[in-house]
Parts: C-alpha cells; structure tokens; sequence
C-alpha cells in the first residue's frame, strides 16, 4: 500500500521524518504492551501524541500500521545480520558469524517481544504472520541461499538446494536456547550460550553438506 511504502521508506531514510516515526514509535509501544488485537488506533494516537486524524493521514488501518512497524524493523535488521564476511572461502567462518549476529539480534528484548505479539496474533490474522514471515524468516533464507549457492559454486560446500540448506542451517541455529527464550521457559541467553548454539549448528551443517 501507498502509505505503507511511504512509512518505511521515511523510517530507513534520512529525510527527517519526525512525525512518523512519531507514529511508528508510539504503536509499537502499544502492540508490545497490548498485544496486537488489544490495540486500538485511538491508544495508538494518544501514545503518538497524535490526533486520530493524523494517524489516519499516514495509514488507513491498524493492520497497515503493523505491517509498516515489520518491515522497517526487519529491514533495518537485514542491514545488520545479512552483512555477510567478504571472503567465502571458509564456510565455517562464514555461517558462524552469520549465525551469531542473527541469533543476538533475535534473542534482544525488543525483537523477542514483537516475535511474540505475531505469535500471538498470526491464528485470528493470518496476514500479519505472512507480512511478519516474508521480511524476516523467508528474506535471511534468501540472502543465506545466495552466499550457500556462491559456497557450492566454487566446490566448498556440497548443497544443490541452497535454499534448502538454508532453511536447515536457520533451524539448527534457533533449536534449544532459543526456543526456551522464545516461549518464555528462561529470560535471557547469554553471548556464550548463543556462540555455543551456533557452533553446534554449524557442526552439524558442515557434516550434512561439507566437502
């Protein structure tokens, strides 16, 4: 939608769009605190320290909003963790700090409370959980399969499916401390127990699909 593309173009640019992001700012403080079916534009306008009007002005519905708020924070997240090392040479190198970043951006307050709210809202509005899945799940998957398939171009890895491989990469990293985070069963893992989680996953990779 117009106004969508509008919001998230502002949010990752500079062109100084202090009302928006406004916007974008209180709503998420609204979505985490109330979950996203317990939000109403109404609070969303009176956290903005907006009038409804305006809110309205930048996007016609609530789900809009939403969806803008998972595409500028993804967006902004793929920047940061999808910046693979330039010498690919090492595999090993290669998924294990790709591997640490995603896994600590994952695991942040922030990130793990807007995971949660999608959870929680993707049965009663499906397409939250697809917005949510595209700009997160499915574009690591991507980026992944292009760096496995440069992997497999040059004899290093062994993955006629990197998207595949990718998907089976992503899961050995987000099996064990993180599920555990995720639902709740522990509140915080640590810079060793994520490296530690993402060198068993790599070992295992390696295993299925090294030359």
């Amino acid at each position: 939608m117009e106004s969508e593309a509008l919001a998230v173009e502002a949010i990752s640019g500079n062109d100084g769009g202090a009302k928006l992001r406004q916007i974008m700012d209180g709503a998420r403080s609204v979505f985490l605190s109330s979950g996203f079916d317990g939000a109403s534009m109404n609070d969303i306008a009176r956290a903005a320290g907006v009038s409804k009007g305006t809110l309205y002005a930048y996007f016609n519905s609530k789900d809009e909003l939403f969806e803008a708020i998972i595409r500028a924070e993804k967006g902004q997240a793929a920047e940061r963790v999808c910046a693979f090392l330039p010498n690919y040479s090492d595999p090993r190198a290669m998924l294990t700090d790709f591997g640490v970043r995603l896994l600590t951006r994952m695991a942040e307050p922030s990130t793990l409370a807007l995971s949660r709210v999608v959870i929680a809202a993707a049965g009663k509005f499906p397409n939250i959980g697809r917005v949510f899945f595209e700009a997160g799940p499915l574009h690591g998957n991507q980026r992944l399969a292009e760096r496995l398939r440069e992997l497999e171009g040059a004899g290093l890895i062994k993955a006629p499916n990197p998207e595949r491989a990718a998907w089976h990469f992503l899961d050995l990293c987000f099996s064990g401390d993180y599920k555990k985070l995720l639902f709740g069963v522990v509140d915080t893992i640590s810079a060793e127990d994520i490296e530690a989680s993402v060198e068993a996953g790599v070992d295992v990779f390696m295993k299925a699909y090294g030359v």
